[in-house]
């Protein structure tokens, strides 16, 4: 099908639009799709057509995407103005995420793991997907404490915001899923451009010696990224600078999570 155009608001219309009570609290989630589960979290300043484009095409791959609302509103045209509003009053002073602290888990994770439990019990098959993007790259790999997410992906993990070489994730909580990792023969994709300071190397290296051959990290070089993106230091591999063209390493990015939500999720 023909993609929505980027430089307009997505009605969201080929979206299933759901509200589901998970945890005592209700969450709208945008569902479309048949096949296995794949959660997509989306990044600051929320749900925009960047976003939904790699929705659909995770869609278009064989796969049913569960995308929840998180914040700022959805389907809005991507404007550099509304990523700082964004990450002040909905992230970064936010319970549910905890953007400063390193060596901790953001309580909002809780209740996506509750919406991976639920959409492998509605689709099936080997296990559920995820990919987080920035202010939420981190939380795909806090969800592998639901057994059913078995495809972490975490798209420049930005978290937390103060600490380069931080983590956002408890220790007890790393090291347990360490251990299913290795018992369950398990990796996480990883991505980040090499010139981003929200994602850094140290960040990478960080989670490269906690995790070691089970953390695939792979670099992009800043020439990689959209020239023509809305937001001009590189940073967002799989949305606002993917280019869009056969042989782009974004593209090849795109494909190989691609690959291996299929690899994982259907075999």
């Amino acid at each position: 099908m023909t993609m929505p155009a980027l430089d307009q608001a997505d009605p969201l219309d080929d979206f299933e639009h759901r509200d589901i009570l998970l945890l005592d609290n209700t969450h709208r989630v945008y569902v479309m799709g048949s096949g296995p589960a794949v959660v997509l979290m989306a990044e600051i300043p929320g749900i925009n057509p960047y976003v939904t484009r790699f929705a659909r095409w995770v869609r278009d791959a064989g796969f049913t995407v569960y995308m929840p609302h998180i914040y700022g509103r959805d389907g809005a045209v991507f404007r550099k103005s509304n990523v700082m509003l964004t990450m002040f009053y909905n992230s970064c002073i936010s319970r549910q995420f905890r953007a400063f602290q390193s060596n901790a888990s953001s309580p909002a994770t809780q209740w996506l793991r509750a919406l991976a439990a639920l959409a492998h019990k509605e689709c099936g098959g080997t296990g559920v997907g995820a990919i987080g993007m920035c202010l939420t790259g981190n939380f795909a790999l806090t969800m592998m404490l639901e057994p059913s997410v078995i495809a972490p992906v975490l798209s420049q993990p930005a978290l937390p915001l103060n600490n380069p070489a931080g983590m956002h994730i408890a220790p007890g909580e790393l090291a347990a899923i360490k251990a299913r990792m290795e018992a369950e023969d398990l990796t996480v994709l990883a991505y980040r451009f090499d010139g981003d300071k929200l994602c850094t190397a140290a960040r990478f290296a960080a989670y490269q010696e906690a995790l070691g051959d089970r953390f695939i990290g792979r670099v992009l070089p800043d020439s990689a990224a959209n020239p023509d993106s809305p937001m001009k230091n590189p940073h967002s591999v799989v949305t606002t600078h993917l280019i869009d063209e056969a042989g782009q390493p974004t593209v090849r990015a795109r494909d190989e999570i691609l690959a291996f939500f299929r690899r994982r999720l259907i075999g």
